[in-house]
């Protein structure tokens, strides 16, 4: 049964809630900030996990602000939009800080840093789910439809797009990934249509490849999503390290291969997914970089590696490194290695791994790629050695 209780806002956590206590009990609630008093319904929904919904603040926190999005607090795809965006950045290093420390045992004692841009429209890809012709995203924790007309964190291109799809979709769409580079607008159509709704899809843009800052992304290929940092992203991954040898795993369509192509004399781009890899093989082509491309899994390119690179980049999905990848890494013993890395708790679990291995953390950054949101991206040097 839900009960009405006070609560204390002691810290946010990853996945953009905040934690209070009740009777020893930790409660986890949304869209409040750390030292806040809040009124709110609280109930048990596993056995040792309590939720709460927000009734009031009481006592708000001197970084409170007003949402500018009139659908915050329906819509799940932002969770901080009440906090003022210094704010959120400082969070978000706390945050990265103690999953290394809860879930890795990693105590880093260095400064964290942090790389943010504009907050706002700064999407350049969205997925978009469809109800009875209506367009938006699902409501927090729920598959319910949450109607949009516009989205404050996606970019101008985008927000034009989900205009002209509003109430003219058809029947039979249920999810659209919509990409851009605010020239073009690529639609890759996930689920299985006949010709006639591809053609009313092909009229607003494209269902093929588009370029974006000169890699061809076609449509199931990943590409980073802050159309403000990719540069700052590429450039502290990448960093001034030079040599004869890299390796790019999760290469993707080249971006990363590109910058090390510029101070390597080799670099081996590793690539699984074969749409992004058709990509990858193009723009190394086009670009008639000093880059081969392997159509491999990371372990499976790592594990037949049997000479050692002067630098590895990866930037693994969500599920991170895993096992067998970091087993390999520690065995090929590159000098440097840089993870990226979407999800603090798979970064830390592999940081552990390959600190126990005889790596080093020489540097971590923060970088700010989901402003409003959780979601944060970090960016790992790490060197043999104490």
């Amino acid at each position: 049964m839900p009960t009405e209780e006070i609560l204390t806002i002691e810290k946010l956590v990853y996945g953009g809630d905040g934690l209070a206590r009740v009777d020893g009990k930790v409660v986890l609630i949304p869209y409040v900030l750390p030292g806040e008093i809040v009124r709110a319904q609280v109930e048990r929904v596993k056995k040792d996990l309590f939720r709460g919904r927000l009734i009031e603040v009481i006592s708000p926190a001197a970084s409170r602000v007003s949402p500018p999005c009139q659908y915050f607090l329906h819509c799940g795809g932002c969770h901080y939009q009440h906090a003022d965006t210094k704010f959120q950045v400082e969070q978000k290093v706390s945050i990265l800080r103690e999953a290394l420390r809860r879930v890795g045992k990693i105590e880093f004692s260095g400064e964290i840093h942090s790389v943010s841009g504009h907050p706002w429209n700064y999407r350049n890809r969205v997925q978009l789910h469809i109800e009875d012709g209506s367009i938006g995203y699902f409501e927090q924790g729920s598959h319910s439809l949450c109607s949009i007309e516009s989205c404050a964190v996606s970019s101008p291109a985008l927000n034009d797009a989900i205009a002209k799809l509003n109430g003219r979709l058809p029947r039979l769409i249920t999810t659209v990934e919509v990409f851009t580079n605010e020239t073009e607008t690529q639609f890759s159509l996930l689920d299985r249509l006949p010709a006639s709704a591809r053609r009313f899809f092909e009229t607003l843009g494209t269902t093929g490849p588009i370029e974006y800052e000169g890699f061809r992304v076609s449509p199931h290929s990943f590409f980073q999503v802050n159309r403000y940092l990719i540069g700052d992203l590429v450039a502290c991954a990448a960093g001034d390290r030079q040599g004869d040898w890299a390796v790019d795993l999760y290469a993707g369509v080249g971006l990363f291969s590109a910058r090390l192509a510029a101070r390597f004399k080799r670099v081996t781009a590793v690539e699984f997914s074969r749409p992004a890899f058709h990509d990858l093989v193009y723009n190394i082509q086009r670009r008639a970089f000093p880059v081969e491309a392997e159509n491999k899994s990371a372990e499976e390119y790592l594990a037949g590696l049997e000479q050692t690179p002067e630098m590895i980049i990866a930037d693994p999905p969500r599920s991170g490194l895993g096992k067998g990848v970091v087993e390999e890494l520690a065995r090929i013993q590159a000098p440097q290695l840089a993870i990226v890395s979407c999800d603090p708790a798979t970064l830390a679990r592999d940081l552990q791994g390959l600190l126990a291995r005889g790596y080093s953390i020489e540097q971590i950054t923060m970088i700010d790629l989901f402003p409003q949101t959780f979601h944060l991206e970090t960016v790992v040097h790490l060197s043999l050695g104490a």
